[in-house]
């Protein structure tokens, strides 16, 4: 009988360096092809790639790694997305796709937070982005506020204004309380497209980000090279995600996430255990919401421009694509997920008017053939390791 291999701490900081060069390179093979030719055969190098590393247990051993050095993992994919940023340093395009990706992302660890962690219905994702968004408009235009504070002030304003659902969501179970946040969404798209305050169907100018009295929207040099202005944007999303991913880490790692994970998996237990279940559905549908409004301010500043069209139900469709696509519950699943839904259709410009089409069809073929997502959740472990 063979004998299981034992990874050692310097072999797993090893594979997982190796394995984070690896898809940082690919990644910026990919984003930098033009031609409809390379790409597919960068997807199909992809697929083969990820096959065999399955079928030689090279899969099983990066998982096991980065399970053993989470610390690393974590730092690896922060120097991954700074490496990219940096290489792509004069390509507005790319690095307004690699913000989007962040910052969507970002949104979904909210509604991972809901969905995953607590089992709260939220099919509105693209509302609270969207109240971020506007709330970021009207306050940085008719303000003197501080830019980071209107951010967080967004952010507050979408927990706040998610709270009218609070009741409503708690009353109903299962498909009626998605149809609740259904309905608030829609809701939201027809109340802006009335509403000429909020500048009707044409939407607002949102102004840039004006960071310590820097405005991020001029541009600048370094060492004589011309940096685009969406560097510092890329940058903030960066620093953005990465913040709220900690978070969210800690908080399934707490026993704030293990009483959600109670609740979500059987109310009629969590109530005998003496759980509050309407206490923990509140913090995860007020937290989830919070994180959304943050992310969609941030990215009405990068955009410069929002309207309802941006913020439709459509919108919350992709959502949930991402966060079922990269796992329910697994946060690290994330923005590969993200990268693929969002990426993708831009690269692959014959299927750019069906896109919402491929975004329904990729939720059927995750629920039938592969329900668990692309990065499945890990059962929870009651004792932490010692060591990073």
């Amino acid at each position: 009988m063979k004998q299981k291999e034992i990874i050692t701490p310097a072999k797993s900081a090893l594979m997982l360096s190796i394995a984070a060069l690896v898809l940082t390179v690919y990644v910026w093979f990919f984003l930098h092809a033009e031609s409809q030719i390379s790409i597919a055969i960068l997807l199909v190098a992809a697929i083969l790639v990820v096959i065999l590393s399955r079928r030689f247990g090279v899969t099983l051993q990066v998982e096991q790694s980065a399970a053993r050095r989470p610390g690393l993992s974590r730092w690896l994919a922060v120097g991954s997305g700074l490496a990219l940023i940096a290489a792509f340093y004069n390509s507005h395009f790319v690095l307004l796709m690699l913000c989007g990706v962040l910052l969507y992302s970002t949104a979904c660890l909210g509604l991972t937070v809901q969905f995953g962690y607590s089992g709260v219905a939220n099919f509105a994702g693209a509302a609270f982005f969207g109240i971020g968004s506007y709330a970021t408009a009207v306050l940085a235009t008719h303000t003197a506020i501080p830019h980071v504070l209107v951010i967080l002030i967004s952010g507050v304003s979408a927990a706040v204004i998610g709270s009218l659902l609070i009741l409503p969501v708690l009353r109903t179970r299962g498909h009626y309380a998605a149809l609740v946040t259904i309905a608030f969404g829609i809701l939201f798209k027809t109340f802006i497209e009335v509403n000429d305050v909020l500048g009707g169907p044409q939407g607002l100018q949102v102004p840039g980000l004006n960071l310590f009295g820097f405005s991020l929207n001029d541009g600048f040099s370094l060492f004589g090279l011309e940096i685009s202005f969406y560097v510092p944007y890329a940058l903030l999303s960066l620093a953005m995600f990465a913040g709220v991913y900690a978070l969210v880490n800690a908080l399934e790692r707490s026993w704030v996430g293990l009483s959600m994970d109670v609740v979500r998996t059987d109310e009629t237990a969590a109530s005998t255990f003496g759980l509050h279940i309407v206490r923990w559905k509140v913090i995860a549908f007020t937290m989830g919401n919070f994180f959304a409004g943050i992310a969609g301010g941030l990215y009405g500043m990068i955009i410069a421009f929002v309207a309802p069209n941006n913020f439709t139900f459509g919108d919350s469709l992709l959502m949930l694509s991402i966060v079922i696509l990269g796992g329910l519950g697994n946060i690290a699943g994330l923005i590969p997920a993200a990268m693929i839904v969002l990426i993708l259709p831009e690269k692959l410009q014959f299927i750019q008017e069906y896109r919402f089409l491929l975004y329904a069809a990729l939720v059927i073929v995750i629920l039938l053939f592969r329900p668990q997502g692309l990065l499945p959740r890990k059962t929870r472990i009651f004792f932490a390791r010692k060591g990073s």
